[in-house]
């Protein structure tokens, strides 16, 4: 543990965004052993809102990844990226916590020349370089992982999962049209990688046996790219009999947070929905495919996610969508309902 206690804090943690939200148990770790010092978090610009209300943090750094990315082609990028890092540099962190373990990571810890800069070992793209205290975990999964940089430092664990929605989205979700009383479920049925989705006709066949346990609402939720399938899946759920809104590319980060946490189950390939979930405690089932959920899936929520059995052991082949797309056809829709009945019966 660093001596003397450490009065300024900072977690580097930019992306992605459902990593961002599995770290919130080192920031709870950390406010419990210097309840007086302030912590801040590294994160980038579009991820801000799943941390900013969290009662722990005082201080979010925005990293504008967008506004920065291509700065060896752009001398305008280029001074913009150095002064990001300078202003890391003024911010007088006495220990620095790199949860990210990449070369970029990396580089935001040495920048800002706190005394101690705790990370990975075995941090990619020679991020350890940049270190000065290097930490081996011995755990798989990547909470775990983070945890151990916890250890380190000689304070306890606090696995404190919960997240807060920015208290502006109250308003917006109570006055939002697709809002019902009645029971409802989010489903996230796209992915960045095209290998990591279930197939597009288990959703609707999903929501037909969902109507068996009470749930007829859904809201669909997806990123902008992603916009015109979700609302294609969700037009053909509405001509099923059930209401169903889609939010892809509509909501805020901390818009998605709130819809989540009044929800009555969250159903999702292997993305950020899934974490949220199990930060606010709702009833979850995760579909994997070629990604591990013993390293990658929702904390401490094994029992409630179902894998394809035809994944390969090694997790690492999600961008090879033909050997990820096999494996995702090999979850059933009986498979899914079966867990989804299970989440919901133990959250009763």
């Amino acid at each position: 543990m660093p001596e003397p206690s450490p009065s300024s804090i900072l977690i580097i943690r930019p992306s992605a965004l459902g990593d961002v939200c599995r770290t919130v148990p080192v920031l709870a770790s950390l406010r419990a052993a210097w309840p007086d010092a302030r912590l801040g978090w590294l994160v980038q610009k579009e991820f801000t809102e799943a941390v900013s209300a969290h009662p722990a943090l005082d201080e979010v750094i925005s990293f504008p990844r967008q506004d920065l990315r291509g700065a060896w082609r752009s001398p305008g990028r280029l001074m913009k990226s150095v002064s990001f890092l300078r202003s890391l540099r003024h911010g007088g962190w006495d220990l620095v916590l790199d949860c990210q373990g990449l070369a970029r990571s990396g580089l935001f810890a040495w920048s800002t020349r706190a005394r101690h800069r705790v990370g990975f070992a075995d941090a990619d793209e020679l991020g350890w370089l940049y270190l000065t205290e290097k930490v081996q975990p011995d755990s798989v999964h990547t909470v775990d992982r983070m945890m151990a940089l916890v250890d380190a430092l000689g304070i306890e664990r606090q696995m404190d999962m919960r997240l807060y929605a920015p208290s502006e989205t109250e308003r917006w979700w109570q006055t939002y049209p697709g809002r019902s009383s009645e029971p409802y479920a989010v489903l996230a049925p796209k992915s960045r990688w095209p290998g990591k989705e279930w197939p597009a006709d288990r959703w609707h066949a999903l929501a037909e046996q969902l109507s068996e346990l009470g749930i007829r609402n859904f809201i669909l939720v997806g990123s902008g790219s992603e916009q015109r399938d979700v609302d294609q899946l969700t037009e053909m759920i509405c001509a099923q009999g059930f209401h169903a809104h889609s939010l892809a590319g509509r909501t805020t980060v901390g818009q998605l947070m709130r819809v989540i946490q009044d929800s009555d189950l969250v159903v999702a390939n292997d993305s950020a929905p899934l974490h949220m979930a199990v930060g606010f405690g709702r009833p979850l089932v995760g579909i994997f495919g070629v990604t591990d959920p013993a390293k990658v899936g929702p904390y401490d929520c094994d029992r409630w996610v179902v894998r394809g059995d035809t994944a390969p052991a090694d997790g690492r082949a999600y961008r090879n969508e033909s050997r990820g797309r096999t494996a995702m056809e090999s979850v059933t829709v009986s498979d899914v309902f079966q867990i989804a009945k299970q989440a919901l019966e133990e959250k009763k």
